[in-house]
């Protein structure tokens, strides 16, 4: 079964959604952003994805702009910042079976 770290306000996320629809897979919605994500999740998402926290956050948020742009911080500290401010979680990132990808674009999903 998959699993889709969604955000269904973002039209990245949705396109990854209708993505596993069309494809007629069975999947399971985690809403992040209603129901938060914890460091150690996180953490191994990323650790599964092989990206660093700071490959993953998304930049051109004010949030990131305002507060994190250009300033230094340990690996864990971003991901406590991410799990902090769910929304810089570039997103949709599917998993399956112990693997992960980032769906932007959808198709990234077909190597899982």
């Amino acid at each position: 079964m998959y699993k889709i770290y969604h955000n269904p306000r973002c039209r990245k996320s949705r396109a990854g959604l209708k993505y596993l629809e069309s494809k007629g897979l069975t999947f399971e919605i985690v809403n992040y952003l209603a129901d938060g994500i914890s460091f150690e999740e996180l953490k191994e998402l990323l650790n599964i994805l092989g990206k660093k926290p700071l490959e993953m956050i998304r930049k051109q948020e004010e949030i990131y702009r305002k507060n994190y742009k250009g300033k230094e911080f340990s690996e864990d500290e971003w991901i406590k910042i991410m799990v902090d401010n769910p929304k810089l979680i570039q997103r949709p990132i599917v998993v399956r079976n112990h693997q992960a990808v980032w769906g932007d674009p959808p198709e990234n999903i077909e190597v899982l």
